[in-house]
């Protein structure tokens, strides 16, 4: 029960779970837009690893993206020939939310957290937005969602985040893990180490949570606004990435860079009166934290070891390879 209810606030409480990467629309020389790209279909390669070095000792990185094309087929084989040789593999779970409760307690919590998605006092989107932006959420659900009038109940956040889902799907794009499900193929057949990084909040009674979720309201506007303009502007940025990974174009995703603008849908509930006292933002420095020190460890102790992080925490000048370059260590590019 306590996965059931983890898994349930996760989705609740964690909008970076469908985390908005925008990127600038692609343009040629001169400042033109281009043609929206098509999105790529059947094999492709992917990307290549990323190195860290340590002496004889290797860390190879893969980094993953969402949304990637519904219809490619990566071909793993450098992944799987690396893996085949691993002995250690580092598996970033994030921050994590623990209902600390009973089955048939946390059964008669499910209707409160359900409706806690909703807008305090049965309020709806229009009465809770801008005109303005009202304005603009009707075109764009129109043109992605349709006639649901359930969504119309939703928070700001939550409702902008069944509009990227939908609008992503229609793109041709999904947000399905594609990584995982490879390594934990390998991990089955090899049997390395699994080193799993996670900072846990576990709360122990989540009635009273609840209950002040339920008359909260957050500082979402923002995110609202945000992803709609995301989706007004950036699909094809989104497209062009997408097909970047699955060709292996590493030239092309360091040019296009995520922008972290689905940070005010992080913000809007982890700095919330709730969020700063589950303490998010001390979580989420523990998990940067504790990421290093297994990199570091497995660098150490083991001369092949395994991991995966997502694009937009690998690369920049605040990434995770910054930060392991920065102590010492050689860290080699797909495409060097």
């Amino acid at each position: 029960m306590r996965r059931y209810m983890q898994a349930a606030w996760v989705a609740a409480w964690l909008v970076a779970v469908v985390p908005l990467h925008a990127q600038q629309a692609p343009v040629a020389a001169g400042g033109i837009r281009t043609e929206a790209p098509v999105v790529v279909e059947g094999e492709q390669p992917g990307p290549g690893l990323w190195l860290v070095r340590k002496g004889d000792h290797e860390l190879y990185i893969l980094g993953t993206l969402s949304p990637l094309p519904v219809k490619m087929q990566w071909q793993s084989a450098q992944v799987r020939q690396v893996l085949a040789r691993t002995g250690e593999v580092i598996r970033m779970r994030g921050v994590q939310i623990d209902a600390d409760v009973g089955f048939f307690r946390g059964l008669l919590l499910m209707p409160k957290l359900l409706g806690a998605r909703n807008n305090p006092d049965d309020k709806t989107l229009r009465e809770v937005v801008s005109p303005a932006s009202y304005a603009r959420w009707q075109a764009l659900k129109a043109r992605y969602i349709g006639s649901d009038g359930g969504v119309e109940k939703r928070r700001p956040l939550f409702a902008a985040q069944e509009l990227y889902a939908a609008a992503i799907k229609k793109s041709g794009l999904e947000t399905r893990d594609r990584a995982w499900p490879v390594v934990s193929e390998a991990i089955e057949a090899h049997g390395p180490t699994v080193t799993v990084v996670r900072e846990t909040i576990t709360i122990t009674d989540p009635k009273p949570l609840l209950k002040e979720w339920s008359k909260t309201t957050l500082d979402d506007l923002a995110c609202f606004d945000n992803t709609m303009q995301r989706i007004e502007t950036d699909l094809d940025a989104m497209r062009a990435r997408a097909n970047a990974w699955a060709t292996g174009d590493v030239a092309a995703l360091r040019v296009l860079p995520p922008a972290y603008q689905w940070e005010a849908c992080s913000s809007a509930i982890t700095e919330a009166g709730i969020g700063k006292r589950l303490g998010f933002g001390d979580a989420q420095r523990k998990l940067r934290a504790k990421w290093l020190d297994a990199a570091e460890t497995a660098l150490g102790r083991t001369a092949v070891s395994f991991a995966t992080l997502s694009l937009n925490d690998l690369l920049g000048p605040n990434g995770y390879l910054a930060a392991l370059q920065a102590k010492g260590y050689t860290v080699i590019a797909p495409d060097e």
